[in-house]
């Protein structure tokens, strides 16, 4: 957790260039293919070759469409009618036409929100816009260090791009991290990006500033294609904790554009910063105004996936789930239709409810308890943290979610308890078997629940601990918390927990 000093302020706003999963660039019929030798997919037209002419990718366009309807709940009052592309004059090497085909004063998409939870709390993030261009190539340094030269790799040149500027409504790296997580979530969830951060194809600007609290915003200092959530979080601490230090000490910021440097975990100025106006924007002589048509809004609303705002609330009317939990698991597609499936394998009812005819497993005052927070504990804790810890999506993971149904099931049947559960899902993902029946009966991990059998073990553990019952009836419940330990370890686990705690209780009354 970043600690920012008493008496400042951290002002940070992102700018996401999202590469768009079309099969060709934007104004040209290259391939976008990720990989291929430097130098083979760019054509004359990339180049702006004298006598070629680009022509808008329509699929670019609907990728857009996609977005604003997405990050505006379906509104699409927000998807420009009319926008116009310009030619963002500029001189840099890894573009030699010398000019970048964007979008300026008219983009194709104003406005938008993306909410976030941070520690519990949400928080709405305001967008600014998101506009179509082209992406630049590509520096090469690799090998050519010794030569002291660069090469250009001009196969991401004219790559389709959607920039998406937000407001500068973060207040720290953890909501940076939070916000570009969950947009992250939009584009791959809607099909529009492949979210791939090492290949490029999603990339962060952060734009960070201090200041006194209330006071005028601070001098921003840009610090350019952040490509992963972690490298996002280190730059942007350490950025905020050199810039309070600078203060502090007297100095002041000047506005730059920075690098992060994973290996000092420092940043470093690579130039002055730019503001809008120091570029030259002019109108494209060879792109008319982009007309989106309201009936090809229309046509692209109606293929729209149900989106994560829309899930999430259902996972809450329906699943019976907090905020948070329906948050979590619905931060991906992928997460929300693993628990889904959870859900729907177990056979059981979703949430607490009547029996239906023909259920035949135990039941609690003539209830059958509900299995949507059984499953979603399960996706959002032992799966997600073996998950992180070996560095897999969800898609990869090696537990299915019919798996995590039959452990689920047997839970509620008292076949097993919790801690059996946990021992079980560890062979599953250490492929020790992939049938949970079968590994609870190789391993003899059925769960105890006679009641004869379990208090004859209590007898024994009462009369070798006669000190830890006299404590407990003397007021120590922590005494009892022993007995109820010692009981468990008699039967290796097994025991059903809650009838050694009822069964220990009665006979210590």
């Amino acid at each position: 957790m970043s600690t920012i000093p008493a008496g400042w302020e951290v002002v940070i706003g992102l700018e996401t260039h999202t590469q768009l999963s079309t099969a060709s660039k934007i104004f040209s019929g290259s391939s976008t293919a990720f990989g291929a030798e430097p130098n083979t997919q760019a054509s004359v037209i990339d180049l702006a070759l004298p006598g070629t002419l680009p022509v808008l990718n329509r699929a670019a366009v609907e990728c857009a469409i996609r977005f604003g309807l997405a990050v505006n709940g379906g509104d699409d009052r927000h998807v420009a009618r009319r926008s116009v592309f310009a030619r963002k004059n500029y001189f840099y090497p890894d573009l030699p036409k010398g000019y970048q085909i964007s979008q300026f004063e008219l983009p194709v998409v104003t406005g938008g929100s993306v909410t976030i939870n941070v520690g519990g709390r949400e928080k709405v993030i305001r967008l600014t816009r998101a506009h179509l261009e082209e992406d630049a190539g590509k520096s090469l340094h690799e090998g050519l260090e010794t030569m002291g030269v660069s090469g250009i790799d001009l196969n991401r040149a004219g790559t389709p791009l959607l920039e998406i500027v937000s407001e500068p409504e973060m207040r720290s790296a953890e909501e940076a991290v939070a916000y570009a997580r969950a947009l992250h979530g939009i584009v791959t969830w809607i099909g529009i990006c492949d979210g791939n951060m090492q290949e490029g194809s999603f990339r962060c600007d952060a734009n960070v500033s201090v200041r006194r609290p209330g006071g005028p915003l601070g001098t921003r200092r840009e610090i350019k294609n952040l490509n992963s959530f972690r490298f996002m979080q280190q730059a942007i601490d350490y950025e905020v904790k050199w810039q309070i230090e600078t203060l502090e000490d007297g100095g002041r910021i000047e506005q730059a554009t920075v690098l992060f440097d994973p290996d000092t975990g420092e940043t470093r100025a690579m130039r002055s910063k730019e503001d809008a106006q120091d570029y030259r924007y002019f109108p494209d002589p060879d792109l008319l105004p982009l007309a989106i048509s309201s009936d090809w809004i229309a046509r692209v609303k109606a293929a729209l996936p149900e989106l994560p705002g829309e899930m999430k609330q259902r996972f809450e009317t329906d699943y019976l789930l907090s905020p948070y939990d329906a948050a979590m698991l619905t931060a991906t597609r992928d997460a929300a239709k693993y628990f889904e499936d959870c859900v729907t394998f177990t056979g059981l009812p979703a949430v607490p409810g009547p029996v239906e005819r023909g259920e035949s497993l135990p039941l609690q005052g003539g209830a059958m308890p509900g299995v949507a927070k059984t499953c979603a504990n399960w996706v959002m804790g032992e799966l997600a943290a073996r998950l992180n810890k070996d560095g897999k999506d969800i898609a990869a993971a090696p537990v299915l979610p019919t798996q995590i149904a039959q452990i689920v099931r047997r839970i509620v049947d008292n076949t097993i308890s919790n801690k059996i559960a946990r021992d079980i899902f560890d062979a599953l993902w250490n492929g020790d078997g992939d049938d949970v029946d079968a590994i609870i009966e190789a391993k003899g991990l059925k769960q105890i629940t006679d009641t004869g059998a379990i208090e004859a073990i209590i007898d024994e553990v009462l009369a070798a601990n006669q000190k830890s019952v006299e404590e407990f009836r003397a007021g120590k419940e922590k005494a009892f918390n022993a007995l109820v330990g010692q009981a468990m370890k008699a039967t290796k686990g097994k025991a059903n927990p809650q009838q050694v705690n009822d069964l220990l209780r009665k006979k210590l009354s």
